[in-house]
C-alpha cells in the first residue's frame, strides 16, 4: 500500500528532473551563455547538400555500391546469413 504514496513522488520527480534538464539545455546551447556560435557547418543548407553531394561521388573499392550514410537514406545492403 505504501508503494502508490511513493510512485507519485518517483514519477513527479523524473518529470520535473526533465523539464529543468531541458531548460538548462536550451539556455546553455541555445542563448549560448558561455560564448561562441553555431558553426557555418551545422546551420548552413547549402553546405550540406555540398558535402553529401561529393560523400556520394566517392569510388568504393571494397565491395557493392552503398551510400556513405545507410542510415538516413535508409536503403542499405543486407546480406542473409548461409543456413
Amino acid at each position: 500500500m505504501a508503494s502508490g504514496g511513493k510512485a507519485k513522488y518517483i514519477i513527479g520527480a523524473l518529470i520535473g528532473s526533465f523539464g529543468i534538464s531541458y531548460i538548462f539545455d536550451k539556455v546553455i546551447s541555445d542563448n549560448k551563455i558561455f560564448g561562441g556560435t553555431t558553426p557555418g557547418t551545422v546551420s548552413n543548407k547549402e553546405w550540406w547538400a555540398a558535402t553529401d553531394e561529393k560523400f556520394q561521388a566517392w569510388p568504393r573499392t571494397a565491395g557493392p555500391p552503398v551510400v556513405m550514410n545507410p542510415i538516413s537514406r535508409q536503403n542499405f545492403i543486407v546480406k542473409t546469413r548461409p543456413e
